[in-house]
C-alpha cells in the first residue's frame, strides 16, 4: 500500500490508507480517499491519512485554493477530517461538509456544516438521498470530473462495481436489495457522469454509468460470503 497519492486525472488524485477497524488482508481494510481541485476550490473526500501523512499532506498544501472543503459520504468516515481541518484553517477558509450524524463523531464541531441532500455544496458537488429506510451515506456527483462517488453503497470487487450488503445475502436479503435499496440508487443513474470513485475498490473511470447499471441489476455482494 502506497501512501504517495495517484492522480488519476487533471486535478483529481486518489490514494489509500489502512483502515483502523479492519484486518489486514481482509476485504475494506484498505480504504479510498480522493482529492479535488477546482478553480480557486480544494475538496477532500472521506480522507484518511496514511501513517506516513507527508506525501498526501504535501499534495493537500500544493493544491490549496481559496477554500478548503472536506466532503464526508456517510459519518463512519469523518476519520481525518478534524485533523486535516486543524492543519489548515489557519491559512484558508475550512470547512467539514456531512450528513447531522457525522457531528457526534467530530470532537469539535467547528466549521462542520451539515447539509440536505439538493444543498448547494462547494465546487458545483451535489448529495442523493438513498436507501428504503433512507441512509445517512450520501453519495456526491462532482460536476468537473464528471463521477459519482460512493462511501459504502457501491464497492469494486474483481473489476466490477457491486452494490454492497451489509449482511450475508440469503434469499431474503436479495429480495430486499432489488425491491427496496436498489431501486433508490437508480436515479443516480439519469446524472451527468461516467467516473465511479469508490472508498473501497479500485475507481471506475470509464464506463462509469454502464458499470454501475449492471451493479444494480446483479445480486448484492458481501465481503464474507
Amino acid at each position: 500500500m502506497s501512501a504517495a497519492p495517484e492522480q488519476l486525472l487533471d486535478g483529481l488524485w486518489r490514494w489509500t490508507a489502512q483502515h483502523p477497524e479492519w484486518h489486514p488482508g481482509d476485504f475494506g481494510s484498505e480504504v479510498a480517499s480522493f482529492a479535488l481541485r477546482t478553480g480557486q476550490e480544494t475538496l477532500l473526500i472521506d480522507p484518511l491519512l496514511p501513517r506516513q501523512p507527508g506525501p498526501v499532506l504535501d499534495l493537500i498544501e500544493q493544491q490549496l485554493g481559496e477554500r478548503l472543503a472536506i466532503l464526508i459520504t456517510i459519518p463512519y468516515h469523518v476519520r481525518s477530517s478534524e485533523e486535516i481541518r486543524d492543519r489548515f484553517r489557519g491559512q484558508v477558509e475550512t470547512a467539514i461538509w456531512g450528513h447531522q450524524a457525522c457531528r457526534k463523531r467530530l470532537a469539535d464541531a467547528a466549521g462542520f456544516r451539515a447539509f440536505e441532500p439538493g444543498d448547494a455544496l462547494p465546487a458545483g458537488a451535489s448529495a442523493y438521498r438513498i436507501g428504503r429506510p433512507r441512509r445517512f451515506e450520501t453519495p456526491l456527483h462532482l460536476p468537473s470530473p464528471r463521477a459519482l462517488v460512493f462511501g459504502d453503497a457501491v464497492a469494486e470487487v474483481d473489476g466490477d462495481l457491486r452494490v454492497w450488503s451489509d449482511r450475508s445475502v440469503d434469499a431474503d436479503v436479495s429480495r430486499f436489495y432489488r425491491e427496496r435499496f436498489n431501486p433508490t440508487l437508480e436515479p443516480l443513474l439519469e446524472l451527468d457522469f461516467d467516473r465511479v470513485l469508490v472508498t473501497h475498490g479500485r475507481p471506475a473511470l470509464e464506463d462509469g454509468r454502464k458499470r454501475l447499471a449492471k451493479a444494480l441489476r446483479a445480486e448484492p455482494w458481501y465481503h464474507r460470503d
